[in-house]
């Protein structure tokens, strides 16, 4: 019975040290950051149907640039972009396109170029929402979209 004891005894101590071990190792590179979930989250750009987010970048001063393309089949007029982190602190952006972006006729393009929304290195996730009114029965609509990008 005693050696029984002893067996499990030191079974117990020789993994015990091996997990403690490993256990301490995993803290380590979660504490450095290297485990952090935000370096796997994948950029992305996404808005519902009717509207697409073809492309969207961002530069070293944490400026952003998103293009839209009207695809509702419809043409869209007095449209404007909105954008916030997950905070709800509202960014108004400017808009250039290659078209004026106050009206987007169907099928066409236009950039919306957005304020500083992070600091290098960071990854900014947000929503925006873009409100337009439909050219062909005057009702006002708001999409709501995602951004998930990281300022280089």
């Amino acid at each position: 019975m005693n050696r029984k004891g002893q067996a499990a005894m030191e079974f117990l101590m020789t993994y015990g040290w091996a997990i403690l071990v490993v256990l301490a190792a995993v803290g380590a590179l979660a504490y450095f950051g290297v485990l952090s979930p935000s370096r796997f989250i994948p950029e992305k750009c996404y808005l519902p149907g009717g509207l697409a987010c073809t492309d969207f970048t961002a530069n070293a001063d944490g400026n952003i640039s998103i293009v839209l393309q009207n695809g509702a089949g419809f043409d869209m007029k007095d449209m404007s972009v909105t954008m916030g982190p997950d905070d709800d602190t509202a960014y108004n952006g400017t808009a250039t396109s290659i078209i004026d972006i106050i009206n987007l006729s169907n099928g066409n393009l236009a950039v919306w170029v957005g304020p500083k929304v992070g600091t290098p290195g960071s990854k900014f996730t947000g929503e925006f929402q873009v409100t337009y009114t439909n050219d062909q029965t005057g009702l006002e609509h708001t999409k709501t979209g995602d951004l998930v990008i990281k300022i280089p």
